[in-house]
């Protein structure tokens, strides 16, 4: 059993340093990216890979001033609505069709949506290593690596908490890829008639880091160097699997990969 359908979306950008993505970048270079997940068809319906941004947390000025603006600025699609029920309408999907959720991690560009699957019978992906640093760790530690506490410390979320890669689906893995955060996760999809993708989320931002080998910007607990060891082993994996290994946030290849599969 494998994936039958690949539908990725963007759900608002982030104006940021180039530094944040790559180590070493010129520090006055900035980059629009885009905040990425991805929909995928599985046999028991539609699994979502991340959830973007708490849009509340970006249109009130007092909580913008509060969580964002030191240096990246968050950026929603156009209109008022809710980036993810918007992006998901656009596909012809409704939330409540979504009945599994993993997230790579928990910065808030990735789990600002969960909010929407809590109280749900709906399992939510995550590291328990992720979990346990977004819950537990000093305040306001996670805060200062852009981890918002408030987009997911909700006790009617159905937390599925793994120990390293698992699969959580029929045709999609979980894969480990801790430095970026503690519990960091990229993921492999195996696609129905063969082929596939592996999604590096945060593990790779740009095709920069997976062409030259370069680690991101931004890590938790280790030093930045210690987050191209786990790209490095995405791109074996890729590479034994013949697979695509897609980077997370790269502002040409997200657009185009998006286009791609958008009739597929």
């Amino acid at each position: 059993m494998s994936v039958r359908r690949v539908i990725p979306l963007t759900l608002g950008w982030e104006d940021l340093p180039k530094t944040v993505s790559v180590l070493g970048a010129d520090p006055t270079e900035r980059l629009l990216e885009p905040v990425p997940a991805v929909l995928l068809q599985v046999d028991d319906g539609w699994l979502l890979l991340d959830t973007g941004l708490n849009p509340a947390l970006v249109r009130d000025p007092v909580l913008y001033r509060r969580f964002h603006g030191h240096g990246i600025e968050a950026v929603l699609p156009p209109g008022d609505g809710d980036p993810l029920e918007q992006a998901l309408e656009e596909v012809g999907l409704a939330l409540e069709q979504v009945s599994v959720v993993a997230l790579s991690h928990l910065h808030n560009d990735h789990a600002g949506g969960v909010r929407h699957f809590a109280g749900r019978d709906v399992p939510v992906h995550v590291q328990r290593r992720e979990l346990d640093y977004g819950l537990n760790a000093p305040h306001p530690e996670p805060e200062r690596h852009g981890i918002f506490r408030v987009d997911f410390d909700d006790p009617r979320l159905q937390w599925a908490v793994a120990d390293g890669d698992v699969e959580i689906a029929p045709g999609v893995t979980a894969l480990l890829t801790a430095g970026h955060t503690p519990g960091h996760q990229s993921f492999m999809v195996d696609l129905e008639g063969g082929g596939g993708f592996v999604f590096a989320f945060d593990a790779a931002d740009l095709q920069e880091n997976i062409d030259d080998e370069k680690p991101v910007g931004g890590s938790v607990g280790v030093p930045p160097e210690a987050t191209l060891a786990p790209l490095l082993r995405l791109k074996a994996l890729a590479r034994e699997k013949g697979y695509r290994l897609v980077p997370g946030h790269d502002p040409h290849v997200w657009p185009a990969l998006t286009e791609e599969l958008r009739d597929t």
